[in-house]
């Protein structure tokens, strides 16, 4: 067999060994994510033949010809940015089914495509690999010592000092967990993501929601959406946060058009929400009750909001927010290279709120409350044993995740633990 396809140095990623598992039981493998997040870069581990449809206008002539001329090539054979001819769709299925072998192909898109173009399910022949930005772990900022897998296990993390200091946080959220950004500056990462919003807003969301929408309008929206950020805002919130303290109906967007801008963004992965929680696997909440928002990388919404490291230290509560989010992104990716999923808990009218909980296929569950400081750890502590005393299946683990410098268990039970001791 060919050897895999390499392009300069590669941090590794905690989807390489997903992505591998899933190549050996499935024909084929989906990588999805936002733009920049490195699905190029991760496929190329495994695949020995690649076809680049964003970089190679002969492989779209052909693809539009007949998608199967893009098929032959060693294997795993990356197709990148798949979505721009979707016809390969089929002619990928098909080709699964004609040779019945595991790891054929791997395909990355940034968006799906819309409803309206036909393609058959992939049942069967496809699996999903869901990828975001990197986590302090992946950029090699920290080395953790207490890992999101031992927790589920009910597994207590040894005490420790975090080399990250609050200051560094604030770093990490305005740069973000960008490939590209790996030791770059504040400076230059601010660059980067005003250029990256401005592509997403003037360009991108015409072209995955398949009509011309107002830049303008959209631009608000992302920043209304940016302010609820960490919070399970309802779709009026932030439509009416939008409109702001003046009614602005004219130009803020209607709830007409809310439901195709969040369509679209999530479609692009710029917005990735946290569902509900309920212990009943049967219960209506975990369908009906709001999401926690979240964008796809915490640095996007400091640069919405404008959020400098120094601006963050002279507004505390928002910057409480934007932590959560950092909390809240390397938390879902640890949870899932452990095989758990993430939701928040809250129940009517706030008289309960848990930040997370991460559960796994056999129901075992972590409830995980984020402070910034050290001050509300005792309520965050409190609010965590209310739940466990709620629900009739004990936690494997109770954490608090801060912005502090040491990790221990409290006498009560409760794991206190940095955000930089925190891995996989």
């Amino acid at each position: 067999m060919a050897s895999p396809i390499s392009h300069g140095r590669y941090l590794p990623r905690l989807a390489d060994t997903i992505l591998s598992s899933r190549l050996n039981a499935m024909g084929a493998v989906l990588i999805e994510g936002l733009k920049a997040c490195g699905k190029t870069a991760t496929a190329r581990q495994l695949a020995v033949s690649e076809v680049l449809l964003d970089s190679d206008p002969n492989a779209v002539w052909r693809a539009e010809l007949d998608p199967r001329l893009l098929l032959d090539g060693d294997t795993p054979r990356l197709l990148d940015e798949w979505q721009r001819t979707p016809q390969l769709w089929d002619a990928v299925r098909r080709a699964v089914d004609d040779r019945g072998l595991p790891g054929q192909f791997i395909l990355t898109g940034s968006a799906t495509p819309k409803d309206d173009i036909p393609r058959h399910s992939g049942a069967g022949r496809f699996s999903i690999v869901r990828m975001r930005t990197m986590t302090l772990t992946e950029k090699q900022a920290t080395t953790p010592t207490a890992s999101a897998a031992d927790l589920l296990q009910g597994v207590a993390p040894v005490p420790a000092n975090c080399t990250l200091q609050a200051r560094d946080y604030l770093h990490h959220i305005t740069v973000g967990g960008w490939p590209a950004l790996v030791g770059a500056d504040e400076a230059t990462a601010r660059t980067f993501l005003e250029g990256y919003l401005d592509v997403i807003i003037d360009h991108d969301i015409d072209e995955v929601s398949g009509a011309a929408r107002n830049p303008r309008l959209v631009r608000r929206f992302l920043h209304a959406y940016a302010q609820l950020m960490s919070q399970p805002a309802s779709v009026s919130t932030i439509l009416k946060r939008a409109r702001g303290d003046a009614g602005d109906e004219l130009n803020s967007p209607s709830r007409y058009v809310a439901k195709p801008y969040l369509g679209a963004l999530r479609r692009m992965g710029i917005i990735d929400e946290v569902p509900a929680w309920d212990p009943s696997v049967r219960s209506s909440k975990r369908l009906i009750a709001a999401p926690r928002r979240h964008l796809g990388d915490p640095s996007l919404a400091a640069s919405l909001l404008q959020m400098s490291p120094e601006r963050m230290l002279n507004d505390l509560e928002t910057t409480g927010f934007l932590f959560e989010s950092l909390v809240a992104h390397d938390l879902r990716i640890c949870a899932e290279a452990a095989g758990a999923s993430c939701f928040h808990y809250r129940e009517a009218e706030g008289r309960l709120e848990v930040d997370y909980i991460l559960e796994t296929r056999d129901g075992e569950w972590v409830g995980v409350e984020v402070k910034l400081g050290e001050r509300e750890i005792d309520k965050a502590a409190a609010s965590l044993k209310r739940l466990a005393a709620r629900v009739s299946r004990p936690p494997q683990s109770l954490v608090v995740v801060t912005g502090t410098s040491l990790a221990y268990t409290r006498g009560d039970g409760v794991h206190v633990i940095p955000l930089g001791c925190l891995g996989p």
